[in-house]
């Protein structure tokens, strides 16, 4: 199965393209690549924060808290 891909005109300050430009370069990449990973990155690092936002917001801080002391070798304070 093929991935489905799109095309997006991207904007980037002049500086930035030239940086990207030398990195992907330097790594033996194309530049549409090296623009794809780091969106990919970016979204990846994104979902992580809101997961595990979502799992704090039920956290039961006292029931953790009561396991971890059972351990001798924590100190909490």
């Amino acid at each position: 199965m093929k991935k489905q891909t799109v095309t997006y005109p991207l904007r980037l300050p002049a500086s930035l393209k030239a940086a990207v430009a030398e990195i992907s370069k330097e790594d033996g990449i194309s530049i549409n690549q090296f623009v794809a990973t780091a969106v990919a990155e970016k979204v990846s690092a994104m979902k992580t924060a809101e997961f595990f936002t979502s799992y704090r917001a039920k956290a039961d801080i006292k029931t953790a808290r009561r396991i971890l002391l059972r351990m001798t070798d924590v100190r909490l304070t």
